[in-house]
């Protein structure tokens, strides 16, 4: 599959990703809500954060390295306009 000649910034992917998968800190803030609760230590809801943040981090890594290695580069084309240098019957003297 070619690749378009847009590309776009991984972190700004990762952001768009962190948006998108925002309901896997579900478990983060049952932690918060425990610790409130129950007083159970702080360091679960971090840990959940953190887990979802690099989780989230090396899916768009392997998904922009997956995307950049089947990239096959744009073949070259035919120059069909008349009136270019190439075509011009001046420069075939």
């Amino acid at each position: 599959m070619r690749r378009t000649s847009r590309g776009g910034s991984r972190f700004l992917c990762f952001l768009i990703n962190l948006l998108l998968n925002l309901e896997w800190t579900i478990p983060a803030w049952i932690a918060l809500a425990l610790h409130h609760f129950l007083h159970i230590s702080i360091w679960w809801f971090w840990g959940a954060l953190a887990l979802w943040v690099m989780a989230t981090l090396l899916s768009t890594l392997l998904f922009s390295a997956l995307v950049t290695a089947g990239s096959e580069p744009t073949p070259p084309k035919e120059n069909k306009n008349p009136y270019s240098k190439k075509n011009s019957d001046y420069l075939k003297k």
